[in-house]
């Protein structure tokens, strides 16, 4: 199996503009095992599974690497204590156990531990269920390979703790540690993921659109309008909330998960992701979520989509916004207005309905199973639901369905122990001879990408040229959306983004 290669743009993992115009002239035409359909989380899962276990591999995207919804998470690997109170303890031990692969062996670069802090100042009855329910996620995490040491215990905290962690807390009281994973950013998790593929044989192209599958013809439109047809004897569709495009049997009750940017020194830059009890909810909470670059994301909301999923990014809606503004404001000293956000996204999960279900979309999504979905028809199997933590487990199911129906001899899945493209131990990434913010972004290749350049994009903030140059040259980025949205992700502040722009266009002037 080939691994990743230098980070110059020549090497075997580098989606480079010649990788991609040597792929478009060889897919043209060409027969090949599987067709994955849809460039987010799970299709770049499925496309490095079926690629290390042999399968020749395609993955087309209409537009870019996580353009739908794997950019709009919450930019966490957690072990699912929601789905403990829902008694789905299969669902949380399978959270737990992936959570530990991406920290332990295929992305620690991208993944650290992240405290999350319940208030007393929520109610002594919330923090006793909070503490409840950590307890028996260690337990979920300890019966799990890999995952007792991955993270601390649960504990109650005193109320000087909980002013460090976080300081915009009201009163002088204490509070419920638990710990989760978090993603230094979900897009660029999704770029590993492709690159790796590509490292391992598969042909990544971007700006590809499938527009029909014909029993085994798939006929594709390219985002400059040519039209190009090659035969797949699988097809995976993975295009999540748009499956039903490919798949119009598939019943799914999309629903919309919004969060706000703000800035984190009006909370007193916290530490810990302060965590708040829905009202009238023993099972959601609103998250204020320290980020990078001095930001705090506020989500998490969940309310049904009716309709036709629209292909524009989804945004949140003003009772959304006034529901994580009013949530939050029940515990701090000074309340956040909407002045203070600084900018907002949404994205649409892809939940299934459940064969009892009516024939409309559900109301309470919230309620709805996060357990994925695989389901043939014809040549096409559609993977569906689940969510980011575990999308290598959705990738590997699937990829073995394919398996069964080629006919083919194939070794089982290998992903849970094969690094990503820039991950290392722990103690290795801290060896590496480069600032600290590039290693968490893109591990043993920080110091190619500091090589690139160093001057900022913006004044004022860490993103550098020699990123935008980096995502040119090895990560697939063609446009300023590419750069701006999905690379960098300056875009999520969008003063930042409209400042960011020329610096943008010259790179791709210089690069393309």
């Amino acid at each position: 199996m080939p691994g990743p290669g230098p980070a110059d743009g020549a090497g075997a993992d580098a989606l480079s503009p010649a990788r991609r115009a040597a792929d478009l002239d060889a897919v043209a035409g060409a027969a090949v095992d599987v067709v994955v359909v849809g460039g987010g989380v799970t299709g770049a899962g499925v496309a490095l599974d079926a690629a290390t276990r042999g399968l020749s591999v395609v993955l087309l995207e209409r537009s870019d690497l996580a353009a739908g919804t794997s950019r709009w998470s919450s930019k966490l690997v957690h072990g699912g204590l929601r789905y403990l109170a829902h008694g789905e303890l299969g669902l949380a031990r399978e959270s737990a156990r992936e959570r530990a692969v991406l920290m332990r062996a295929t992305a620690p670069h991208l993944v650290r531990p992240l405290p999350f802090l319940v208030p007393d100042a929520a109610g002594r009855d919330v923090t006793a269920l909070a503490e409840l329910g950590g307890r028996l996620g260690d337990a979920v995490r300890a019966s799990v390979p890999g995952g007792r040491r991955s993270l601390p215990s649960t504990r109650r905290v005193d109320a000087a703790e909980v002013a460090r962690a976080t300081p915009g807390v009201r009163g002088r009281r204490g509070g419920v540690v638990f710990w989760d994973g978090q993603l230094v950013d979900d897009a660029r998790l999704v770029v590993a993921l492709a690159r790796t593929a590509a490292a391992c044989g598969a042909r990544v192209v971007t700006g590809a659109a499938v527009r029909a599958v014909d029993g085994a013809d798939v006929r594709v439109e390219l985002d400059g309008g040519e039209v190009l047809t090659l035969r797949a004897r699988v097809v995976v569709n993975a295009t999540g909330v748009w499956a039903q495009r490919l798949a119009p049997g598939i019943r799914l009750s999309p629903s919309r998960g919004s969060h706000l940017v703000v800035p984190a020194a009006r909370l007193g830059s916290p530490s810990a992701a302060l965590t708040v009890p829905v009202p009238g909810s023993r099972s959601r909470y609103v998250f204020a979520l320290p980020q990078p670059g001095g930001l705090v994301h506020l989500g998490l909301t969940d309310e049904p989509v009716p309709g036709p999923v629209p292909d524009e990014d989804p945004a949140p809606s003003e009772a959304e916004v006034q529901q994580l503004l009013d949530t939050v404001n029940r515990v701090l000293v000074d309340p956040l207005t909407r002045a203070d956000v600084v900018g907002s996204y949404a994205g649409l999960r892809p939940l299934v309905l459940p064969a009892s279900a009516g024939t409309g979309p559900g109301g309470a999504t919230a309620d709805l199973s996060r357990k994925h979905l695989l389901e043939w028809d014809g040549p096409v199997l559609s993977v569906v639901g689940g969510k980011l933590t575990t999308y290598r487990a959705m990738a590997a199911d699937a990829v073995d369905a394919v398996v069964a129906r080629l006919g083919r001899a194939a070794p089982r899945s290998c992903t849970a122990r094969l690094p990503l493209v820039g991950a290392a131990p722990r103690v290795a990434l801290e060896r590496v001879e480069a600032p600290a913010r590039l290693v968490a972004r893109y591990g043993t290749e920080a110091p190619a990408v500091a090589a690139l350049g160093t001057e900022p994009v913006v004044d004022g903030h860490p993103e550098t040229v020699g990123e935008l140059r980096f995502a040119v040259r090895a990560e697939g980025a063609r446009t300023v959306a590419d750069l701006l949205d999905r690379r960098v992700r300056i875009g999520l502040v969008p003063a930042d983004r409209e400042r960011a722009v020329p610096v943008a266009e010259q790179v791709l002037a210089e690069e393309l």
